[in-house]
């Protein structure tokens, strides 16, 4: 629902990438973002409408994302593709950071616009382990990306994780990601991504910093 910018984007995307789409908007002249190659429908209406959630085809959908300019349009559509359609996979594009995290808790994955754009800003500015990449709902686990600290270039990763706590999701090493064995050694140039817990970060990051003690 939704066929502004990020709307007609994530619809050619997902027809890119060999999806059947269905874009509902209530503007009709909406649809011209789509550009002459989009094969998918095109319905006009409001997207918490369950006429017009039907006729899209909902019914024998896997996804709802609801990322009009609205954020009560877009949660109530979220909720309706959820609570009266079963749709398990639903994202609702929301504006306000405080409800976005009540929907959240809810099972409605919402992105917040303003706050997520802000935190990436942060995380590209801030220190390391300064602002996470991700948290869990819950607040308990944070992923960071993290370059490859100095003092740990040349020890394996097996033991950065013991000693620090965390673990190595994956690694950006060249420009493609690898999975880390008992044998991998941290490299120069590396960008580790890190799983940890939040109440154990500030330790984490001091072991980090500090540099590997002899095994």
């Amino acid at each position: 629902m939704g066929c502004g910018r990020v709307g007609s984007t994530l619809a050619r995307g997902l027809e890119d990438r060999n999806h059947t789409v269905a874009v509902i908007d209530s503007d009709p002249d909406a649809f011209r973002r789509l550009g002459p190659g989009f094969n998918g429908d095109k319905v006009t209406g409001y997207g918490f409408d369950q006429d017009v959630l039907t006729k899209a085809g909902i019914k024998r959908a896997d996804a709802f994302a609801a990322v009009s300019s609205g954020d009560n349009s877009n949660i109530i559509a979220a909720r309706v593709a959820r609570e009266t359609f079963g749709i398990q996979q639903v994202v609702a594009r929301i504006y306000d950071p405080g409800r976005a995290e009540v929907y959240q808790r809810l099972g409605i994955t919402t992105v917040a616009t303003v706050k997520w754009t802000a935190d990436q800003v942060l995380r590209r500015i801030l220190p390391a382990g300064a602002e996470p990449d991700f948290r869990d709902p819950s607040g308990a686990i944070r992923v960071d990306q993290v370059p490859a600290p100095e003092r740990w270039i040349g020890h394996r990763t097996v033991h950065f994780q013991e000693q620090s706590g965390t673990r190595i999701a994956w690694i950006d090493r060249l420009g493609e990601g690898m999975l880390p064995d008992r044998e991998s050694v941290i490299q120069e140039g590396d960008i580790l991504h890190l799983a940890l817990r939040e109440d154990r970060a500030a330790a984490a990051f001091d072991v980090i910093k500090r540099g590997p003690e002899e095994i």
